[in-house]
């Protein structure tokens, strides 16, 4: 794999004897605060219900669907 341009740069301030930018950074940089949790049953029974199902524009013309307008109901 390459080096990137700021890779390169950060390598020639080292080699020139400037400080490296990379002892600037934090402790946390590195770390990946992210929380992951796993799914809980029924969150995975819903994910498998709902594959199939598009909610679309175009779901109106391609699934069996109709449109009742108001005046034409009699009671």
């Amino acid at each position: 794999m390459s080096k990137s341009k700021a890779r390169k740069l950060r390598d020639k301030l080292v080699r020139e004897g400037k400080r490296n930018p990379e002892l600037s950074r934090s402790s946390f940089a590195m770390l990946d605060l992210n929380t992951r949790r796993t799914k809980t049953k029924q969150e995975k029974l819903n994910q498998v219900k709902h594959k199939k199902q598009s909610f679309g524009k175009d779901d109106f013309h391609t699934k069996d669907c109709f449109y009742l307008d108001a005046d034409l109901i009699v009671v």
